[in-house]
Parts: structure tokens; C-alpha cells; sequence
């Protein structure tokens, strides 16, 4: 269960971007007083509201960025709620990104800037990378962001991942949204339908008339991508498999772990005795915060 309590923070106040039908809810952290301070705009995991992140973004600030989480379209404070009604798929969440990041671009000018997602999030962050026509930010952190393709998971996992994901498609297509039942929260059909292709397909399909498999491979803005110890969703192969799709792109790979892990990724140290899975990183990630502050740095130099 995710604990997404909302807290009061002091300086913290709430945005939103108009997207005609659809309204994408800002949470906007207090600035440092350095006017040049990096910036990082955080996109979220499928069904998780932005407030979640809370514990990272103030972490961050701590850290000295300008911190933005957006919350994904129909969660938390985007609104409307999907419904049978809904139209959009990971086209327009892409576009999303997108969108946010022009409405911030006169609070950005001049800073070294990030996006750093979680899941379908910085799938979202990535293909917005992919597909614009010129770079909007100066790097990019993946954080538990890999393919659901079956084949990319280790070991007999693949066999039980198909059926699992194409279930919650085939359902989703049936009742015309999903529901939410015990993965993702309340989601819009053509969410569930794009995501279901890259995990029966292992590539995405096309969107807005554009092959997104295409474009990855130019991508060449700087990327940190991070996979984290007991995430059953997205497991280290997924996080290979996804940033594999980037041949132009400098990746530096990493693992977070509460301890030393044998294989061939560079581990980063999280809190001895760290709760870590796909969700429960956000409440450990003071390493997280300080590996995000040395990427940025090493950027502007």
C-alpha cells in the first residue's frame, strides 16, 4: 500500500497546465535563493500521486534544485479521473511532458535542468526526449524505469509476466478503463493498451505517426539510469533491456542497494538495512538525492 498522506510543506504550492479537456497538477517546492540552482522536474510511477514523492523532493531541495513532480494525467492532482470517457493514451502523456516543460521554461532559463522519472513516468520523460525536435533538458535519471517486454525479465519471471500483463489489457479493453484492481490505480484504457504492447512486443508502438523505436536511437542528452534491489516490477534486465534502445546516448548505469551486490552494474550504497522494492525507495533515497546533485554538477561543467 502506498502511503500518500498529504503533509503540508511550508513554501510548497500547487500549479496546473491546461491541456483543453485534461488539467496536469504541478507540485512546486520552494525555490533556493540561488537563482541559478539546477531544477528537477519529476514525473511519477503509474497510479502514484505526486505527493508521494514528497520525502525525495524535499531531499532534493535540501540538495539546493528547484524541485517540480508533476502528477501524471488523471492521478493525484491532474484531474479529470480516467473514465470510459477517456481518450488518451502514452501519446498524450508524452505530450504531457512536453507541455509542462514549455510552461516552465521562463522559471528554467539559464538553469542546468533535469528530468528524473520513476517508471511509466520516465518512460513518458524519455520518449518526450525522443521525440521532440530539440533537447529540453540537460539530463536525464531513470529511477526503476525499464520495458515490461516478458522476454526481459530473468529467468522463468517472463512466463508468468505475459499473462499477468496481457490480462490486465484484456480487461481494460473490455471495460473500457481499468479499474485499478491491486496494480497501477484507476488508469485509462489507452494507457493500459500502450503499455500492454511494450510488454507483449518489447518496442513501442507508434504514436502521433511517429516510430518512437526510431527516435530513441538518436536520443543523445546525457542519462543516469538507476535500477533498484527487490523490484519485481521492473528488475535490473528491464532498466538493460530499455536503455539498450539508446545507442547515441552517454548512460551511465547504476544499482541501489543496502549492499554490496555481485555482477557487472556499479552499485550505489542506499541506508544499511534500507526497505528497497519499486515503491519503498522514495523513503530511503537520501543517496539518490546526493547521486542526482553530482550528476547535475557534473553537467554544468
Amino acid at each position: 500500500m502506498i502511503d500518500d498522506t498529504d503533509v503540508p510543506v511550508a513554501g510548497y504550492r500547487q500549479e496546473h497546465v491546461d491541456r483543453g479537456t485534461d488539467h496536469i497538477g504541478l507540485h512546486v517546492y520552494p525555490d533556493p535563493e540561488d537563482a541559478l540552482a539546477p531544477a528537477v522536474v519529476i514525473w511519477p510511477a503509474m497510479g502514484v500521486p505526486a505527493r508521494y514523492y514528497r520525502p525525495f523532493a524535499e531531499l532534493l531541495v535540501a540538495a539546493r534544485f528547484a524541485v517540480i513532480v508533476a502528477d501524471l494525467r488523471g492521478t493525484g492532482s491532474s484531474t479529470p479521473r480516467p473514465s470510459r470517457a477517456s481518450r488518451y493514451g502514452l501519446a498524450e502523456l508524452v505530450g504531457d511532458v512536453e507541455a509542462v516543460q514549455e510552461a516552465l521554461r521562463p522559471r528554467l532559463a539559464d538553469r542546468t535542468t533535469l528530468l528524473l522519472g520513476h517508471s511509466l513516468g520516465g518512460q513518458a520523460a524519455l520518449l518526450h526526449l525522443a521525440m521532440s525536435d530539440e533537447p529540453t533538458v540537460d539530463g536525464l535519471v531513470l529511477v526503476a524505469v525499464g520495458l515490461p517486454f516478458f522476454r526481459a525479465y530473468p529467468g522463468r519471471r517472463g512466463a508468468a509476466v505475459l499473462p499477468y500483463t496481457q490480462s490486465i489489457a484484456a480487461t481494460s479493453a473490455l471495460l473500457r478503463v481499468w479499474p485499478g484492481w491491486g496494480f497501477g490505480g484507476r488508469q485509462a484504457h489507452g494507457v493500459i493498451r500502450d503499455w500492454g504492447y511494450t510488454a507483449r512486443h518489447g518496442r513501442y508502438p507508434r504514436l502521433g505517426g511517429i516510430d518512437p523505436e526510431r527516435a530513441l536511437r538518436s536520443v543523445r542528452t546525457p542519462v543516469l539510469a538507476i535500477s533498484v534491489d527487490e523490484d519485481r516490477f521492473t528488475p535490473a534486465s528491464t532498466v538493460d533491456y530499455l536503455v539498450g534502445k539508446l545507442p547515441a546516448a552517454p548512460v551511465r548505469r547504476e544499482h541501489y542497494a543496502a549492499s554490496d551486490r555481485a555482477g557487472d552494474i556499479p552499485v550505489l550504497a542506499a541506508p544499511l538495512g534500507a526497505r528497497l522494492d519499486h515503491f519503498a525507495w522514495v523513503r530511503a533515497a537520501g543517496p539518490l538525492a546526493d547521486r542526482v546533485a553530482t550528476f547535475a554538477a557534473a553537467l554544468s561543467n
